[in-house]
C-alpha cells in the first residue's frame, strides 16, 4: 500500500513560468521524496515600470511515501 503526501509550493523565477515549475519540482523531489505529480494552481507575474520582473507559480505536488 502506498501513501501519498500533498504539499503546496510557491516558487519564483526571473526567467519564465517554465523555469519556476522546473525549479519547484526539482526542489520538491529533493526535500519531499518521490515527487509524482504536480497541479499548477496559480500563475502570477510581478511588474515594475511596465516590465515583468518575476514569474511566480503556486503548485500542489504529490509525493509517495514508502
Amino acid at each position: 500500500m502506498s501513501v501519498a503526501k500533498v504539499s503546496e509550493i510557491s516558487v519564483t523565477s526571473t526567467t519564465s513560468f517554465d523555469d519556476a515549475i522546473k525549479e519547484g519540482i526539482g526542489r520538491a523531489s529533493k526535500t519531499l521524496g518521490k515527487a509524482k505529480r504536480a497541479w499548477i494552481k496559480e500563475l502570477h507575474v510581478r511588474v515594475e515600470k511596465g516590465s515583468i520582473t518575476e514569474y511566480q507559480v503556486n503548485m500542489m505536488v504529490t509525493s509517495l511515501e514508502d
